[in-house]
């Protein structure tokens, strides 16, 4: 008997390697913790940071800024202006070892640099608010909505996070009903939730329901200072009313995500009003028993 050697095609073989590439690296981002407490402050990542800024800073001043306060990733908002800066950035961020752990919005030239650059940030958008009559409807036309996103962030390597920002788009029940759509009809794994604690004042009394609903899906969960009301609606963490029962719930429902800590205050420096934050959450950590996680501030 003669046995014939078959060669593998090998297109097929780097298409292969290349889905297993991108399946580990959505799987990567956003690591999960190993025996560390999820407050431990290499989880944390510096958010609303760029345009909320009182000091205008550049990208260098920035990333030294961050490393200052020993803040290890950042997710990135912009605006206008900040398009001209995306390339240096990620350069300064590089130089100092932070991690591009996330990215607000669509930007063409923000996805080729992530591409020139062998990043999969975690890319946070708000889906639509449809107009449609009954439920059913409005999941599915929101979830068909994202399908070009869906697809482009997957081919990227990114994860895609739905980002609560109110209105029917922003209710945890109907961000979970999304995730779920896709997950079934597009097979969009990469597809989770963003939680935004300031933009969740309504959310308090039910937090522990609606946090045990999202918590399969979550990517983040960016802290706030709550007070009734949203009164402020920015709050540092320690000078509201609820923030130290929320983070004891957050602890229970074995998230094990990163933890968001906020700027979001163009009053005031953003180096001060992280600081502040800081500040906050070590001695809420200790009102909670979270001793270890506080030593690492």
């Amino acid at each position: 008997m003669i046995y014939k050697l078959v060669m593998p095609n090998m297109n097929s073989v780097r298409s292969v390697f290349h889905i297993l590439a991108l399946s580990l690296l959505m799987f990567t981002n956003g690591k999960e913790l190993k025996g560390e407490s999820l407050y431990n402050k290499n989880n944390l990542v510096a958010w609303c940071i760029v345009p909320f800024d009182a000091n205008k800073r550049t990208p260098s001043q920035r990333a030294e800024m961050l490393d200052r306060l020993g803040i290890t990733k950042v997710a990135y908002d912009w605006r206008d202006e900040h398009v001209k800066e995306f390339e240096q950035e990620i350069l300064e961020y590089k130089k100092h070892d932070i991690e591009y752990f996330a990215f607000w919005g669509v930007h063409d030239k923000a996805f080729e640099l992530f591409k020139k650059h062998q990043l999969n940030p975690q890319i946070w958008i708000m889906m639509a608010n449809p107009n449609k009559p009954t439920q059913n409807e409005k999941v599915e036309a929101a979830a068909k909505q994202l399908i070009p996103l869906v697809e482009k962030t997957k081919a990227m390597g990114c994860k895609l996070g739905l980002y609560n920002h109110g209105g029917w788009a922003g209710e945890p029940e109907n961000m979970v009903a999304v995730c779920k759509w896709l997950r079934k009809n597009r097979s969009a794994n990469h597809v989770g939730i963003v939680y935004n604690m300031h933009h969740g004042h309504d959310h308090i009394e039910r937090f522990q329901k609606v946090l045990k609903l999202m918590s399969p899906y979550l990517h983040c969960l960016n802290l706030n200072g709550m007070n009734d009301d949203a009164n402020p609606k920015i709050l540092a963490l320690g000078k509201g009313q609820h923030e130290k029962a929320m983070l004891k719930i957050i602890k229970e429902v074995n998230y094990n995500g990163s933890i968001g800590i906020l700027d979001h205050r163009s009053e005031i420096d953003t180096e001060k009003s992280l600081l502040e934050n800081l500040s906050g959450l070590k001695k809420l950590l200790h009102e909670i028993g979270e001793v270890k996680a506080a030593k690492t501030f």
